[in-house]
């Protein structure tokens, strides 16, 4: 409520201690938040996507000593067996390829994703085509701030995904922050 910044058409900015410039002791306190909503969960990998999800999941991987993977936004002339999936981005306006190499993802991890924001679910989406192809199973995502007003936090828990969301903004409208 103190340092995020609305913009008009549902943009809420939050550059100044999650996305541009990090606070690593609120990181430290989501990382452990989400080590206890999902501490019954049989986690054997993190994932997330670049770039504003890696801060978070590598405190969280750090918690609860388990690897990190990033999904990456340009494909890597060096990237070996490749996966691909595609994702929308609401805040750019654009579809892009995403990838990962499915050395570091396989039919034998149990997968927690993490990322900044819940809008629309087009990143998650994208993220479980590629745990869905390496056979991966999906144990649940966790998102600092969901968008309750968009599609993506119903969407995903209507698929059956178990969804952790630390912060919930029900409304943007008139540039007003509205915090459930």
């Amino acid at each position: 409520m103190e340092d995020g910044k609305c913009f008009p058409g549902g943009i809420l900015k939050v550059d100044s201690f999650i996305n541009h410039q990090m606070d690593p002791m609120l990181m430290k306190s989501m990382a452990e938040e989400f080590a206890r909503r999902f501490a019954s969960a049989e986690i054997t990998k993190i994932i997330t996507i670049e770039a504003s999800g890696i801060a978070p999941a590598i405190m969280l991987g750090y918690i609860l000593q388990l690897p990190v993977v990033f999904v990456k936004k340009k494909t890597p002339k060096t990237m070996e067996n490749m996966l691909t999936s595609q994702v929308y981005s609401f805040t750019k306006d654009r579809v892009y390829d995403v990838c990962l190499s499915s050395d570091f993802l396989s039919s034998e991890d149990k997968v927690l994703f993490i990322d900044d924001f819940l809008a629309n679910g087009n990143a998650a989406k994208g993220v479980f085509g590629l745990i869905e192809q390496a056979g991966a199973h999906l144990v649940g995502a966790g998102f600092l701030i969901e968008k309750s007003f968009q599609n993506g936090g119903k969407m995903l828990r209507d698929m059956g995904v178990w969804v952790e969301s630390l912060a919930i903004v029900d409304d943007l409208s008139d540039c007003k922050i509205v915090l459930r």
